[in-house]
């Protein structure tokens, strides 16, 4: 069988449950994967693929028919043009989440410069597959960055992406939840996170490739306290934060007002910034 005999096979299984599109985009990207050849180096390639590959491209198509996310069968995920891997551990990194990371890094650059000579420090809470700080690490060399999560296998993961992708970062495992274990941070000029915001009552209206592999615990919240971490960032900042400091957190489009009023509570002055989609996702708050 040919490279495009395989492909068009390929996708034609896949939009079986797939929008044409998205088919194309997840074959295109598994072929890539497998063949090392982009799209237009396989186009009207006679090149047979060998009975290894051909068992490797079986065993893709049939996760990815049972809904599996085509990051977890590849075990990669792109993020802020870096390449991460990924595992039924950690969130799939979405492209919300990037310009969380470039409000950041276009904020520091903006107040500092171009050329930082002086060092920042950020905390990072609930860091999953790491992309976050190492994203921002690679754009602010001077940052010293803390990365905290409660789940050992994802600090796994974010220490190895860490490690492959060269890039310094320190992690340590710790419950945010628990206030007693703050005592172990310091005190930040950034404060960042995307933490648990779905309430669990929405589970059911999400897709099936989501609810069925990815992790919940860095999904859902409580339905009685959907805010829970947001109040814990802001009690923790009132002695954690420097001065001027800035707490950056991804928040849930129904709950950005609810949240923005948590942190000026607690004295804070607080921004709402709208996503590529126009949707409130994204809160930034100075000390």
């Amino acid at each position: 069988m040919s490279i495009v005999e395989a492909y068009n096979d390929f996708l034609k299984r896949l939009e079986s449950i797939y929008d044409d599109r998205e088919a194309d985009n997840i074959a295109d990207w598994v072929f890539e994967n497998v063949t090392q050849l982009k799209r237009w180096e396989r186009r009207g390639n006679s090149k047979s693929i060998t009975s290894e590959l051909e068992l490797k491209l079986s065993k893709y198509l049939q996760e990815l028919l049972l809904h599996k996310p085509v990051q977890y069968v590849l075990n990669e995920a792109w993020f802020y043009k870096l390449r991460f891997f990924v595992n039924r551990h950690v969130l799939i990194p979405r492209p919300e989440t990037e310009e969380l990371v470039s409000w950041i890094v276009n904020d520091v650059k903006s107040a500092k410069g171009e050329t930082l000579l002086e060092e920042i420090k950020i905390l990072e809470i609930g860091t999953g597959s790491g992309c976050i700080p190492i994203s921002i690490k690679n754009e602010l060399q001077n940052a010293s960055i803390t990365s905290i999560d409660m789940s050992e296998y994802a600090l796994d993961v974010a220490r190895k992406n860490a490690s492959d992708l060269h890039t310094k970062i320190n992690f340590k495992k710790i419950d945010f939840l628990d206030e007693h274990q703050w005592r172990g941070l310091d005190n930040y000029d950034i404060v960042v996170s995307n933490p648990p915001y779905i309430p669990e009552s929405e589970s059911e209206k999400m897709s099936k490739n989501v609810t069925a592999f990815e992790p919940g615990i860095a999904l859902f919240i409580d339905n009685k306290d959907p805010i829970i971490f947001y109040e814990k960032i802001a009690k923790f900042s009132q002695s954690h934060l420097k001065k001027q400091g800035k707490i950056y957190v991804e928040v849930h489009e129904e709950k950005a007002n609810e949240v923005m009023q948590a942190f000026n509570k607690d004295g804070f002055e607080t921004e709402i910034k709208k996503d590529i989609y126009g949707k409130e996702r994204m809160i930034k708050s100075t000390r």
